[in-house]
């Protein structure tokens, strides 16, 4: 999706945005949309700690506008200290419009609470990083301008993010039971043009305080801007959850001390920002006038010319592209069936079978894999780009030592080595790959390839191999597959959790006609957590539905829900151990 970044602040925001995913994805939000988070305990306790925001955020507008060089600015920094003010004098009346009511004695401090309100006045009065004040170096009037920048930078992205949070609930809200939800008030409050107005002020400030700045000076913007929206990720991952079940994150709220995780992924543009075919096919293109001039065109694997190997790519590729949606197209010319049929779409996706083994013939009669160096191929892979917070996934789930995990990558690429390349660094060679190979002699490629997963009925059989395995080990298992193009479709079906990642259209239409439901992950989390509220028994909460896949638009997306933040706290505890704890805490700090 094409986005329009805009100015600073707006860049800032999607620059760290997945951060903001680890927000929503906590139980205590799970629960505050699914309207069963505890209302006299877990959510009474996280209004509680609105007065000392707000106090802080008025303190700091305060000290932005005395650093202001500009009137303009000062009126702008006013304003929103105004704003500060009005919401923290209605904050007795929203409270109770929430219905609740708080003591006349003052209210205690959360630890994750005083991190950000002290980082927040601290930046205020111009101490960065823990260094003395840069008020003290300043020279002119005009140079305390960027400690009001500053300011803001510790701001904004407190305001966008609950404006996020917010709008994002208030879209999966049924409407039949919007007027019932017991936090529509909370939802609506932070939901509202009014907030959002308040977001938008916040971050046009940070625009037109920062448009003097230099590089260095907008290098800690930009520091400030992701340390305060950690914190305040923090603070939401701090909240307690007292004696309640929860959905997420999956890795400690599922029981694995009897079973394996096992993660099963797609490669390409699943993991890939681009596909291995084309960089199998670019790799040839360009190592193709070095062979010719070394003599190696002498050889029995003698290659085309680079111009020669481009143009035949390019009939190969628009081939392959046009023949698959002419296939995709007589599939779903078909009548399209109400009730997801599992059968039916098994004998479509056959129609595939045939169309991909072909179009692998062409590709090895072609010659354009001819004479691939094996050391260029593995520098390929090392440099690959991958998919935002893919690596970091990997890397997290196979240190977590919490979790019996084995992952396993499926992918129809021609080249195995490719893949493993793609994954060497970061301690990811336990990943196991299976995918199709290309033949050697002597280190270079015959243009042959060992053809092990062509449709998607072959990538189901991986599948299945890979859990009889599992079993002949002796070995439960939750079986994760994330995937995003049509020859995933069987294997995400067939797993526990499907989770579609990416946008591929033709994935979408195959599924759509025989009866595949694709569900936003978060609102079909929050649906699961409403249901496990109405059970008994959390035991075995998490049960396959047929037909049924979840759908994201980032790998921080899958990790907040597998792994969650590091710095959640997932304890059933009741509110008055949670606070005997605190002060614990608070007497060793």
């Amino acid at each position: 999706m094409a986005i329009d970044e805009g100015g600073l602040a707006r860049r800032l925001w999607f620059k760290f945005r997945d951060d903001s995913v680890f927000s929503l994805y906590t139980p205590f939000f799970v629960g505050l949309a699914s309207a069963t988070l505890h209302s006299e305990t877990t959510f009474r306790h996280f209004i509680s700690q609105d007065l000392h925001f707000l106090k802080a955020f008025v303190l700091a507008y305060e000290l932005a506008e005395d650093c202001a060089d500009d009137e303009d600015d000062k009126n702008g920094l006013r304003d929103l200290r105004k704003r500060a003010v009005g919401r923290l004098q209605m904050h007795d009346t929203f409270v109770r419009e929430w219905g609740f009511e708080f003591p006349n004695e003052d209210i205690s401090k959360d630890i994750a609470t005083t991190k950000y309100t002290d980082f927040l006045l601290a930046t205020a009065s111009g101490k960065i990083e823990g260094e003395r004040s840069v008020l003290d170096k300043i020279a002119t009037p005009f140079e305390k301008t960027k400690v009001a920048a500053y300011t803001l930078a510790a701001l904004a992205p407190c305001m966008r993010l609950y404006a996020f949070i917010s709008t994002e609930i208030q879209g999966i809200i049924n409407p039949d039971q919007d007027s019932t939800h017991i936090y529509k008030s909370w939802i609506e409050n932070y939901s509202s043009q009014v907030f959002e107005e308040i977001a938008l002020q916040n971050e046009d400030m940070l625009d037109k305080l920062s448009v003097s700045l230099t590089g260095e000076e907008l290098e800690i913007i930009e520091k400030l801007y992701h340390q305060a929206m950690k914190l305040q990720v923090d603070f939401i991952a701090a909240q307690p959850i007292s004696d309640q079940q929860s959905v997420v994150p999956l890795s400690r709220v599922y029981d694995f001390s009897k079973r394996h995780l096992m993660i099963l992924c797609d490669f390409d543009l699943a993991c890939t920002a681009f596909d291995s075919a084309a960089i199998l096919a670019e790799i040839a293109i360009i190592t193709a006038p070095k062979a010719d001039m070394d003599g190696s065109d002498q050889t029995q694997l003698a290659r085309m010319p680079s111009a020669d190997l481009r143009s035949t790519w390019d009939v190969l590729s628009t081939q392959y592209t046009e023949q698959f949606e002419q296939c995709v197209e007589s599939i779903v010319a078909s009548e399209r069936v109400e009730e997801f049929d599992y059968e039916r779409l098994c004998s479509a996706l056959e129609q595939l079978t045939e169309f991909e083994r072909k179009a692998n013939e062409r590709v090895v009669q072609s010659g354009v894999l001819k004479g691939l160096n094996v050391e260029d191929i593995k520098r390929a892979g090392q440099s690959l780009i991958l998919q935002d917070g893919c690596r970091s996934f990997f890397q997290k789930i196979v240190k977590n030592e919490n979790l019996k995990t084995d992952v396993h990558v499926l992918s129809y690429c021609w080249c195995n080595d490719l893949i493993v390349s793609a994954f060497s660094s970061g301690d990811l060679n336990v990943l196991n790959v299976h995918s199709n190979e290309l033949v050697y002699q002597e280190s270079v490629t015959t243009g042959e390839i060992v053809k092990k997963m062509e449709s998607p009925m072959e990538k189901l059989q991986v599948f299945n191999d890979v859990l009889i395995d599992c079993r002949s080990e002796g070995n439960k298992h939750l079986t994760v597959y994330i995937g995003g193009s049509v020859g995933d479709l069987l294997c995400l079906l067939e797993a526990d959790i499907g989770i579609v990642v990416g946008s591929s259209s033709s994935l979408r239409r195959l599924g759509d006609h025989f009866g595949v439901s694709f569900v936003p992950l978060f609102s079909g989390l929050v649906k699961r957590q409403r249901e496990l509220a109405d059970q008994d028994c959390a035991s075995n909460w998490w049960k396959p539905l047929s037909g049924v896949l979840y759908t994201v638009s980032s790998w921080a997306e899958i990790q907040a829900f597998i792994l969650g933040s590091s710095k959640l706290v997932l304890r059933k505890i009741s509110m008055a151990t949670f606070w005997q704890e605190r002060e614990r805490e608070e007497d060793v700090i």
